[in-house]
């Protein structure tokens, strides 16, 4: 999912390379300058130095000159910020219009710099307002992603399309709120961009969006909690489950990612702003969250958890956090209500659909509190659901044997767990190493396991 070409690193690139070259001398600074193409104009307005420039346009340099990374001086102008500099270029024949690799222009590299005057001065003398990249990324998309509202209110002034969308469906309010620019959303929003717009990109593999993304669920995911909290307050919906999940459901894998080298690997968003992620799920609440909400469709699949009918309980029951199940419990979160196929609170938490060994979130500390807190609670350690599975058996799938302990101290019946799942599965059989993905036997849960058979 790309956000815009960095033209900084391509500028940068130049710049070293030409410092380099002066501590080397002139003669090989010349030499340099002519393989990569580098003029005195384009080291001139590096320095921002514009008394130079108007001397060596005045000596006749070429205000249009490309070095072999398609850098000119007035990109390199824009790329600054420099108005000045950039007036004194139009003024000598710079092409405005000129599309520099990736289809980007100087108006996207101006409103990323977010120097207001520029970017007017580059409409004024008709840079293409809403030209679009490779991505189909526009400069307000840049404007957006950048957090500068100075520009975003020049683009929208001018007519710029509020709405326009990238090839990867993102509008410049997606922008904002992935990039937790909340100036930026505010000002788009006053510009009447529309905040309960679902994407709908054609590709949602990998880091891609899932399909009926919206503003609200873009801030949520990526850790930007004040920003989602103002667009709850401009009627963003908290139960939207557009996107296969609610905000409350994704706060779950927010709070507390997976370990593996996948996506759901991926560490914690940093986040922006400084409300708290349960500050959050209070917001959430107040703002009209039903904390019973369940999940109308979602991935399942062989030991996977079944996600149709979970509620974010049962979520955050999967990934033993406790500190959400007080917050959602104090909230009116139900902790006996189950997925569709029967799977309770407690049984997510023992390990009932964890495919991958080591992998996914909850510790076997948090686990083991996690469950003693659900019990209170009077969940039924000897619960089976509807593939055959018990909190054994998530035991097993998570190789704790510390976790089989505590279950049979619990209650736990063996003639209930020592079955066969209905993948033909007992909790021996998962630790020994027959489950969906990695073979990862326990040698530790097996004994663990064994030892209660033994009694």
């Amino acid at each position: 999912m790309k956000l815009f070409m960095s033209w900084g690193l391509v500028i940068g690139f130049a710049c070293v390379s030409a410092m380099a070259c002066a501590e080397d001398g002139d003669k090989v600074k010349a030499k340099s300058a002519t393989l990569e193409g580098m003029t005195a104009l384009h080291e001139a307005v590096m320095r921002n130095d514009l008394k130079e420039c108007l001397s060596l346009i005045a000596a006749g340099a070429d205000v249009n000159a490309s070095t072999i990374y398609s850098v000119t001086p007035m990109s390199i102008a824009c790329t600054l910020g420099n108005a000045s500099i950039a007036e004194a270029f139009i003024d000598s024949g710079a092409d405005v219009g000129r599309a520099l690799p990736g289809k980007t222009t100087l108006l996207m590299i101006a409103s990323r710099s977010g120097n207001a005057g520029l970017v007017q001065l580059l409409i004024d003398h008709g840079a293409p307002l809403d030209a679009s990249d490779r991505n189909q990324q526009t400069a307000l998309m840049w404007a957006a992603a950048a957090g500068n509202a100075d520009a975003i209110d020049v683009l929208a002034k001018n007519g710029a399309m509020i709405d326009a969308a990238s090839s990867s469906d993102f509008t410049a309010l997606g922008f904002a709120a992935r990039q937790g620019q909340l100036s930026a959303a505010k000002h788009l929003v006053q510009w009447g961009a529309d905040l309960h717009r679902a994407m709908d990109p054609e590709d949602t593999k990998g880091r891609n969006p899932r399909k009926g993304m919206s503003a609200l669920m873009l801030a949520i995911e990526s850790g930007h909690f004040e920003l989602a909290k103002w667009l709850l307050d401009q009627g963003a919906d908290p139960n939207d489950q557009r996107s296969g999940y609610t905000p409350l459901h994704a706060i779950t894998w927010v709070r507390k990612t997976n370990r593996g080298d996948d996506v759901a690997g991926d560490p914690p968003p940093r986040g922006s702003g400084s409300l708290h992620s349960l500050e959050m799920v209070r917001e959430l609440v107040a703002a009209g969250a039903d904390v019973n909400t369940p999940l109308r469709r979602g991935p399942s699949g062989r030991a996977k958890l079944n996600h149709r009918g979970a509620t974010a309980f049962l979520l955050a029951s999967k990934t033993a956090d406790l500190p959400l199940l007080k917050l959602l419990h104090e909230l009116g979160a139900d902790p006996l209500r189950t997925n569709i196929d029967g799977c309770t609170a407690l049984m997510a938490a023992a390990g009932v659909g964890v495919v991958a060994v080591g992998e996914e979130a909850g510790t076997e500390p948090e686990v083991l509190a996690v469950i003693d807190w659900l019990v209170g609670l009077g969940i039924d350690v000897n619960a089976v659901d509807a593939n055959g599975e018990t909190a054994m058996h998530g035991a097993a799938y998570r190789n704790y044997p510390l976790v089989v302990g505590r279950l049979s101290e619990l209650g736990t019946d063996p003639d209930v767990w020592n079955r066969k799942n209905q993948y033909g599965w007992t909790p021996v059989m998962i630790a020994s190493g027959q489950r969906p993905g990695s073979f990862k036997p326990s040698p530790e849960t097996i004994a663990a396991i064994e030892r209660l058979l033994d009694r």
